[in-house]
């Protein structure tokens, strides 16, 4: 999984999105810096043609991109920005400059404007590419009426534009599809970083004369959590596979459902293992249980997945062993 965009990834974001820096965003603070530093390392353009510019990498080689955004908890939607990019360099249409948040749900038009109750990332972001009524569309967040949505600590919000600051854009956008993958990208990383806070705290914490790590019940439940955690890896790993930067729809579907499904068992061993500290205002843990809250939900949650993938699966009449080998994993059949 390690290649060299993701160890350089890893060390910028270690660097740019400390937790203060987290918690800045999350109170209104401006994070241009950490973006900019973002986007002079070519990480928005990992996935674009090398012929338009970008680094021309694969989705699986983009993916250790994503796991260290997620890892860092990134102050800005660049798991979104890359895959937007890489679909805005293929339908020809010139590069947006800046950061790009995904929207395949939510908005619509109203008469003359544009309007979505709780538009993702929408705080930190500089356009929104939105999906409304099969079409996409470029919405510049500078022309943007921004208010927030009254959940604690949240990058989305309520926002609207005049319909005439928006760009349609020609060309069928599978943005639930990018945003899907997006997801599932950034809830492994996050995971595998409250992994491994918990595994500390409990080789820390000790009580009754050593650390609670030793106490079979609290072992028990690491390694459930642990067992979580790497699915949710393996469940990034199948929706960052595709071609020309577009993730296959059933992998990402699949990959989101799990990664998703994994999400409430991980926060709330993180959380038990933890005990009251975890949920303090200056212990970092609750910054990523909530973030992985909002992931979870974030492009439809695992439920919304399922009933895609078991509705393409009913209409496919092929039995479950054919579906999953000539469909979903679009394997030859023997």
């Amino acid at each position: 999984m390690d290649n060299i965009f993701g160890d350089a990834a890893e060390r910028l974001f270690a660097q740019t999105c400390t937790p203060d820096v987290i918690r800045g965003a999350e109170q209104g603070q401006p994070q241009a810096a950490a973006w900019q530093a973002c986007e002079d390392a070519g990480f928005a353009d990992a996935l674009v043609p090398e012929e338009q510019g970008g680094a021309g990498l694969g989705l699986a080689d983009a993916l250790p991109i994503v796991l260290a955004a997620g890892r860092h908890l990134c102050p800005y939607p660049i798991a979104h920005t890359l895959l937007a990019r890489a679909w805005l360099a293929r339908a020809r249409r010139p590069q947006a400059s800046g950061a790009i948040a995904l929207a395949p749900h939510g908005l619509a038009i109203d008469g003359q404007r544009i309007a979505g109750l709780s538009v993702p990332w929408a705080r930190c972001a500089d356009y929104v590419l939105a999906g409304i009524d099969g079409q996409a569309w470029l919405l510049p967040m500078q022309a943007a009426r921004v208010e927030p949505d009254g959940v604690h600590g949240s990058l989305d919000a309520q926002v609207s534009w005049a319909r005439a600051d928006a760009e349609r854009i020609d060309g069928a956008a599978p943005l639930d599809t990018l945003a899907a993958a997006a997801c599932a990208g950034l809830i492994a990383g996050a995971m595998d970083r409250v992994l491994t806070m918990t595994l500390d705290y409990a080789n820390q914490r000790a009580q009754f004369g050593k650390p609670i790590g030793r106490f079979q019940a609290v072992q028990q439940q690491i390694s459930v959590m642990a067992e979580q955690v790497w699915a949710a890896r393996m469940a990034a790993q199948l929706a960052f596979q595709g071609e020309d930067g577009l993730p296959r729809p059933l992998l990402a579907a699949l990959g989101k459902a799990r990664a998703s499904q994994a999400v409430p068992p991980v926060a709330d061993i993180a959380h038990a293992v933890h005990g009251a500290i975890g949920v303090t205002e200056e212990y970092d843990l609750q910054l990523y249980t909530r973030r992985l809250r909002a992931w979870r939900l974030a492009a439809g949650s695992e439920s919304h997945w399922h009933e895609r993938i078991g509705a393409d699966a009913l209409a496919s009449n092929a039995d479950a062993l054919t579906y999953l080998r000539t469909t979903l994993y679009a394997k030859e059949a023997q």
